[in-house]
């Protein structure tokens, strides 16, 4: 028997017997053994235990390469689950996953983990480490898995097992020692000790078996693991910052908005959050007339057969909020803008000289999302978008594609976000439409990457089933990422809402329809922006522009006349005529955020002059009146 084992390098290395990825590794190098976490065996990650019985290409991941971290956090979840059994016996496993940044478990168990739980939790699966356990796979026959686990308790496993696993599928169990396993997919790490200790626990918080909330509810413990300390360390430091940021604390401390069970999922704005918000719609509706977007306004609540025309119902119905009176019909709140906008289109006969026709919509969509998934301004169940359709001909793709792109990219750069990564999601296997309409849809949007000298990262048969798209990501100031933005080519929903246009060959033609947000949800971008300046946004966003401050109460009148002068030249402005001394007064505006505090007192009265100070800066100017507005004026 001779297997043919292929490097990335190309060179090839014959084994006389089935050989694992460590005895592999072990033969490069001793360091490279010890560094190694799994074997990618043909394009499939595998244990590095796991005999490689057949020619084949791999290539030995260590612990510093982006595919490790999703195996470590992997081991961490088991390692916690089975610290979790030993103090707490009788608690019952479910399902432990990965994260982005960590990993989580689903407990059954009739007593609350607490946070002292939480912390002994974390000591034991230190103590799980340092035994260095092996971690070993076995497959197991269906009936004797099912077996084992109804006798040791766990009747979540074993339903799963005889309901959500397919009658011809193999069953791997992973041991931990002696005494723990569970049935998984993997792949896992040799033995413990490789975990390292570089994980903390972080909350827990209630979920439902199989995600369903009619079933038992479990509890959910969550945790952070990375490959090294340091990592930990960076991402521990990140999520303190991020604490700082948070934009609920920093609604409520601005004054920007608030949220009430009354209304969940929806927002209470306040007349500063509302101007911010109002600004951000002024902001887009002026870049959209500029680049040739018309703007209309579709109805919120539309009949179900729409719905149903649309295929929304059908595909989208159970997060839809649906109302039935006694007329005998059933109308629904929209979801989504773009069959609105195929109405607004249909009006008429549309000629290719028509084409491309840009319409706009800040648009209120209604969406039912779990309670437990609501999250201040980030998600919600009702919320205003800055919809836009381009509908164009198969020719001008590309074209429309590229401008679609300038815009969203200038735009972002205009709120202070320059890291913008974008991904190019390509046809999945089901889907609507010809090869050829996929390759030219897919090539335009690439293309138009290409033309601007942007890379993308390439998501293959992630594209919806009616097109491609690209999402634009966001990175923060604290390095989060954020998808906010897309563009998507959609085949589909024209021609199911009889949508055409007269070609030049006078013949009807189906338009492709091009799906852009920007800001996405403006709600949610909203939060994003807080978040990401701390609050203190740039000062042509600020609610408050300016507050005007006196030092002693003779230059009250003065400083009531300077706050209607910046207001007359456009500036939002206020005052504060407290009884607080100066000192204090600029504390406490320091701490609203305010980008800039006018200082007046006798002196700048008599001469009609004014001190600005301005947020974040020692330095400060004293202007007459006249040209302080000026310079105000020149910031927004």
């Amino acid at each position: 028997m001779s297997i043919q084992i292929t490097f990335p390098d190309g060179n090839v290395k014959s084994f006389d017997a089935p050989v694992t990825g460590l005895d592999i590794a072990q033969g490069i190098s001793p360091g490279l053994a010890k560094k190694a976490v799994v074997v990618n065996v043909n394009g499939e990650l595998w244990d590095l235990t796991r005999p490689i019985d057949g020619d084949a290409k791999i290539s030995i991941i260590t612990r510093n390469q982006p595919e490790a971290a999703e195996v470590i956090r992997h081991d961490a979840a088991h390692v916690m689950a089975q610290a979790v059994q030993e103090l707490y016996p009788g608690t019952q496993i479910t399902f432990g996953p990965a994260t982005e940044y960590g990993f989580y478990y689903d407990f059954a168990r009739a007593e609350p983990f607490t946070e002292e739980d939480l912390a002994k939790i974390e000591q034991r699966m230190r103590d799980i480490v340092k035994r260095d356990l092996p971690i070993v796979r076995e497959v197991w026959p269906r009936e004797k898995v099912v077996s084992f686990f109804r006798d040791s308790g766990e009747s979540f496993k074993a339903e799963w097992v005889t309901e959500g696993i397919a009658a011809d599928e193999e069953i791997s169990i992973y041991k931990q020692g002696d005494t723990w396993l569970d049935m998984c997919l993997g792949p896992h790490l040799p033995s413990t000790g490789r975990l390292g200790t570089a994980f903390k626990l972080t909350k827990v918080s209630g979920a439902y078996w199989r995600g369903d909330r009619n079933n038992a509810q479990l509890q959910r413990i969550y945790g952070l693991a990375f490959a090294s300390d340091d990592e930990l360390k960076a991402h521990l430091r990140m999520l303190e910052e991020a604490e700082k940021r948070d934009h609920r604390k920093l609604g409520r401390q601005l004054d920007l908005f608030h949220l009430q069970e009354e209304a969940p999922g929806s927002v209470f704005w306040h007349p500063k959050g509302w101007t911010l918000f109002q600004s951000l719609i002024g902001f887009m509706r002026e870049r959209q007339q500029a680049a040739g977007y018309q703007e209309i306004n579709t109805p919120d609540m539309m009949d179900k057969a729409f719905w149903e025309t649309s295929g929304h119902w059908q595909n989208y119905g159970e997060n839809m909020f649906a109302t039935e009176r006694d007329e005998d019909r059933t109308l629904c709140l929209k979801p989504m803008n773009c069959p609105g906008h195929v109405q607004v289109f249909n009006q008429g006969i549309r000629s290719y000289r028509d084409l491309p026709l840009r319409l706009a919509e800040f648009g209120k969509v209604h969406r039912f999302e779990p309670s437990g998934a609501l999250h201040g301004l980030l998600r919600v169940r009702s919320f205003t978008q800055d919809d836009a359709h381009v509908f164009c001909a198969p020719d001008q793709l590309q074209a429309e594609s590229i401008e679609v792109c300038r815009l969203i990219l200038d735009i972002y750069t205009q709120f202070g976000f320059t890291d913008v990564r974008i991904k190019l999601s390509t046809r999945p296997e089901k889907r609507i439409g010809s090869d050829d309409l996929w390759d030219r849809a897919e090539k335009a949007l690439a293309d138009a990457l290409t033309s601007m000298g942007i890379d993308y990262t390439l998501f293959p048969g992630e594209g919806a089933f009616y097109g491609p798209k690209l999402e634009f990501v966001l990175r923060d100031a604290i390095g989060r990422d954020w998808q906010c933005g897309t563009l998507q080519v959609d085949f589909n929903l024209p021609g199911r809402l009889d949508a055409s246009y007269i070609g030049e060959d006078g013949n009807r033609h189906t338009p492709v329809m091009l799906h852009r947000a920007i800001f996405g949800s403006l709600e949610r971008f909203t939060g994003i922006l807080i978040e990401h300046h701390a609050g203190a946004l740039p000062f042509w966003l600020s609610p408050v522009q300016a507050v005007v401050a006196p030092i002693v109460s003779d230059a009250d009148a003065y400083a009531c006349e300077v706050s209607a002068t910046l207001t007359a030249a456009g500036v939002r402005a206020g005052h504060d005529l407290s009884n607080e001394k100066i000192n204090k007064k600029i504390r406490e505006l320091a701490m609203q955020r305010i980008p800039v505090i006018v200082v007046v007192g006798r002196k700048e009265a008599e001469e009609r002059t004014v001190t600005l100070r301005f947020r974040g800066e020692e330095r400060q100017e004293t202007l007459p009146l006249a040209d302080a507005i000026e310079r105000l004026r020149a910031l927004r």
